[in-house]
């Protein structure tokens, strides 16, 4: 049969909390075997690393190959805030180009022409041209009737959509949440209940639509127990949160660090807490990097000025195996929130190591050890609030599609 036999590694297979040693099998783009190898095929010694599927990393701002390349990810869903905005079939069909074919880039639809949150794009075009998703990008559509008409549309055209929550008419210009540490600071805020309120607007809508709803990020305690319930209720909802919600707080923000001003900005240490309990407990489905490279045109500047963002993907998977070595997550549970579950939104044939799924797989020494540094990064630009934090966990091989990278 020939092919490609993968050796002695620990799998991450379905339902095997921290994989087993097992032999896999790739024959052209798929996995053929799980379990077994081939005599006549060519040989890839695993030994002592993790064989793990690719990372699928759902809402990013930039094609960023070498970034996505040393973080382990072997898709992205773009998000549509780009310019021009990806709200046109047009636009949409050379996003989904950039990258292939050792990356594949999966363009979100613009929720609304030029994201102005006012008239609904022409998702059904968008979605013959590539689009497997429909996104709201860096703002909440403050007007109900629009959303709920889009919801419709989505649900119509079964395609998921992402929101991002915060009550826009709260937020304001607001650059930090409520608490000590802004007022401290001087930094204009807005309280945490921001988010809350528009968690529930979007799920009594998504109630009354029936739609696929997918909170990017929700990082507040309040939220997230509204997500729990909503999901108590057989509502079809994901959510998920960035590596910077679960291992900072808003303390971060001393000394006016820009590469910390986000969106949705970091909480309270009560609301991180709450976060890390969401992802242990399963109300949390997907971890993302969140990756939005800024130069030092959007970044050195006074907080208040600096855009939001910041660049994730090439500590994305180093981060979140804390979450394995401190007994939040099993191995298995920490890949569906990394690769099963963004796969399943999608749609994608991916995602997992099983029989027939593409061959997208990642190669980890999860003991390696090395330190962040903004000046070193392979991304566009090296705006990590992480700057010059020790990790452990690196990629040292790619398989896309049946090939080593």
């Amino acid at each position: 049969m020939s092919g490609i036999n993968i050796l002695g590694g620990r799998v991450i297979l379905p339902g095997k909390s921290d994989g087993e040693i097992a032999h896999l099998h790739v024959s052209g783009e798929r996995i053929a075997y799980v379990g077994k190898a081939d005599p006549l095929g060519e040989r890839v010694d695993a030994d002592g690393l993790i064989v793990a599927p690719g990372i699928i990393d759902l809402g990013v701002f930039a094609t960023d190959k070498p970034a996505f390349r040393f973080g382990g990810i072997t898709r992205a869903a773009l998000m549509p805030d780009q310019s021009p905005a990806h709200d046109d079939p047009a636009t949409i069909r050379f996003a989904g180009r950039k990258g292939k074919p050792d990356f594949w880039v999966h363009p979100l639809a613009a929720a609304t022409k030029e994201m102005d949150g006012q008239h609904i794009a022409e998702i059904a075009l968008m979605k013959e041209a590539g689009a497997l998703g429909v996104a709201t990008g860096r703002r909440w559509i403050a007007d109900s009737g629009v959303m709920l008409r889009l919801l419709r549309y989505c649900e119509m055209l079964d395609l998921p959509l992402f929101v991002h929550s915060e009550d826009g008419g709260i937020t304001g210009h607001a650059v930090a949440t409520t608490g000590l540490n802004a007022t401290l600071l001087g930094l204009p805020s807005a309280p945490p209940v921001a988010e809350a309120l528009s968690i529930q607007r979007d799920l009594s809508l998504a109630a009354e639509s029936g739609a696929h709803v997918h909170f990017r990020q929700v990082t507040t305690a309040a939220g997230l127990d509204l997500i729990r319930r909503a999901k108590d209720k057989g509502l079809r909802i994901s959510c998920g949160i960035t590596p910077a919600h679960l291992f900072l707080s808003d303390t971060a923000l001393s000394g006016f660090r820009t590469f910390a001003r986000l969106s949705p900005p970091l909480r309270c240490e009560d609301d991180r807490l709450a976060c890390i309990a969401a992802v242990a407990d399963g109300t949390i489905d997907v971890i993302a990097s969140g990756h939005d490279p800024r130069g030092p045109e959007d970044k050195r500047l006074p907080f208040a000025d600096a855009a939001p963002g910041m660049a994730g993907a090439e500590t994305l998977l180093a981060l979140t195996l804390n979450l394995v070595r401190d007994g939040h997550v099993s191995l298995g549970r920490l890949f569906e929130l990394l690769s099963t579950n963004p796969a399943r939104i999608l749609k994608v044939n991916a995602g997992s190591v099983e029989t027939g799924r593409e061959a997208d797989l990642i190669f980890i020494d999860p003991d390696a050890p090395w330190q962040v540094d903004s000046n070193r990064m392979t991304a566009l630009a090296g705006n990590t609030p992480f700057d010059k934090l020790p990790v452990q966990g690196r990629v040292r091989k790619i398989m896309k599609g049946g090939k080593i990278i």
